[in-house]
């Protein structure tokens, strides 16, 4: 039974909104139900930004996350101080560890430090640290399948991007790996 809600945020740019549709449309492509709620501050890049999204096996009430996420994915320290408290008992908070030096100070949540930065720096395009980001969250919570992800990638970004499937899925599989090795 899937019943996530996820808030992504960070700065505009570092393609917290990206995640939250890549999410959105893997869960159409797999017939569950969706939602992706998009905010963004008063400047768009560079600007603080974040989605909430809703991958379920039922009906959405409402697309609004309040208190009750099951994960926070953070990749910038302004937004884990705003979403820290939005995360019920018993989720996770993901913060991307390249910049976000300060630990969850939560001891209700379960915490994951991914060095999200320098892994996609070793992948060869620091650009892509959102989806490693969302390749930890995938081996984490299972909202949807990584190859729903990678075919959602198509249509997010269009055939002018197809070309840049590889490295992202790379960097999905990185995400999941650096989980794996965490647990192992």
């Amino acid at each position: 039974m899937v019943n996530e809600k996820v808030i992504c945020a960070g700065f505009g740019g570092q393609g917290v909104m990206s995640m939250g549709q890549l999410m959105t449309y893997a869960g159409m492509i797999e017939n569950k139900e969706v939602s992706w709620l998009p905010s963004y501050g008063p400047e768009m890049r560079g600007g603080t930004a974040n989605c909430n999204v809703i991958v379920s096996d039922h009906l959405i009430g409402s697309p609004v996350i309040t208190n009750d996420a099951t994960a926070a994915i953070v990749m910038n320290l302004p937004s884990l101080d705003k979403f820290e408290n939005h995360v019920k008992a018993g989720g996770m908070i993901l913060v991307n560890s390249s910049l976000i030096v300060k630990k969850v100070a939560r001891d209700d949540v379960n915490a994951y430090y991914i060095p999200a930065n320098e892994i996609a720096n070793e992948l060869g395009n620091p650009r892509i640290a959102n989806m490693v980001m969302l390749g930890a969250y995938l081996e984490l919570a299972h909202p949807v399948k990584t190859d729903s992800v990678l075919e959602a990638f198509k249509k997010v970004f269009g055939e002018s991007k197809a070309h840049l499937l590889p490295l992202n899925e790379a960097a999905l599989r990185a995400g999941s790996e650096f989980i794996q090795k965490q647990r192992a």
